[in-house]
């Protein structure tokens, strides 16, 4: 997987990635939204927003950001901010997820839906939404994982050469993603229909300056 590659994929997908993966992946939008329980005032960072199928579920009284590679998926989502008068959206950008423009600690809240998967390096990802996030904020992901299942797993090993041509990992390992990324998880629960994916919800476990010990002598 590399930047490149995803580009030229969700370039391809932008027409039709609603019809596709619009409805089937819908339930686990709204499920993650639903567990965020945003409050009045929160500044929410969406990494990987794609269309913007989630922009409708946020609540009216906080303020959304979204961000995306691909900047033809990016036109689609801006499409739906106007059709459905989304002025909770603060911006909707093209940036690389890996490498993001914003400060530390610019928001109270970051999610990644179905992005995991598609990022080249996932723990680059991971260090990045800790970074803008808040500490003591809180991070979202919700994203299909290599399943456990002989005959699904089957499939998704026979697909993973294909990768670049896909866009996303098709057998993407959740106990490595864990494990590489050191997300620690307070609520994992499988999410879509037949539990196709899975949904984290983690502390932002990077450490506030505020909260360092001071040293026990000075240096010399």
């Amino acid at each position: 997987m590399d930047i490149r590659a995803i580009e030229q994929a969700y370039r391809r997908y932008a027409r039709f990635y609603d019809v596709c993966f619009g409805a089937v992946f819908q339930p686990g939008r709204r499920a993650i939204v639903d567990r965020m329980d945003c409050g009045p005032g929160e500044r929410i960072l969406e990494v990987g927003v794609g269309t913007g199928l989630s922009l409708p579920l946020y609540p009216d009284n906080v303020s959304v950001v979204g961000i995306d590679i691909s900047r033809h998926m990016l036109d689609q989502a801006r499409v739906r901010q106007a059709r459905c008068g989304l002025e909770n959206v603060a911006g909707l950008m093209v940036m690389d997820a890996e490498n993001m423009e914003f400060k530390d600690d610019s928001f109270d809240k970051v999610v990644a839906m179905y992005v995991a998967s598609v990022v080249p390096h996932p723990e680059r990802l991971v260090d990045e939404m800790r970074r803008v996030c808040k500490p003591g904020g809180q991070i979202f992901m919700v994203n299909h994982f290599h399943s456990r299942n002989p005959i699904l797993g089957g499939v998704e090993r026979l697909l993973a050469p294909l990768s670049k041509q896909l866009g996303f990992r098709p057998n993407f390992s959740f106990d490595r993603f864990l494990g590489e990324t050191g997300l620690d998880a307070m609520n994992i629960r499988r999410v879509n229909l037949f539990d196709f994916s899975t949904m984290v919800e983690a502390r932002n476990n990077k450490q506030c300056p505020a909260a360092i010990p001071a040293p026990a002598f000075a240096p010399s």
